[in-house]
């Protein structure tokens, strides 16, 4: 059983592809969907996939969370794309390193989530 595993993503129109690592907690609910049926493939390698049978996409699964976290609006995917955004912004992650994690080409594109972290200045200056 591994512990570790890299996965790589490979994004769509015109964005930078990269390698991510995945660790303990994501390796473990990926073996979850997998043993839930939505997963095809091993789960310790990028040869994983999303199974798109009987409506179980990606699509399907976040917007099902968000009906039962009993959320006032539709959730999608992309949310998730820019809540990870947005936390590494807060957590003050470097903006270049949220680009090349995000797969922005263009650095204009990361900034919009920093614009709106204001603990980024938090520590600019002492008491």
């Amino acid at each position: 059983m591994c512990t570790r595993a890299l996965l790589h993503v490979r994004r769509l129109k015109h964005r930078v592809s990269s390698v991510h690592p995945l660790h303990g907690p994501e390796l473990r609910a990926l073996r979850r969907l997998k043993t839930a049926g939505f997963l095809v493939g091993r789960t310790c390698s990028s040869r994983s996939a999303l199974r798109r049978s009987r409506g179980r996409t990606i699509h399907h699964v976040v917007s099902r969370a968000g009906e039962a976290a009993a959320l006032p609006f539709p959730v999608h995917p992309h949310m998730l794309r820019h809540a990870c955004g947005f936390y590494l912004a807060n957590k003050n992650t470097d903006t270049r390193a949220i680009q090349y994690y995000l797969g922005h080409r263009n650095i204009q594109h990361t900034v919009r989530y920093t614009a709106l972290a204001p603990q980024r200045f938090q520590d600019f200056w002492d008491d």
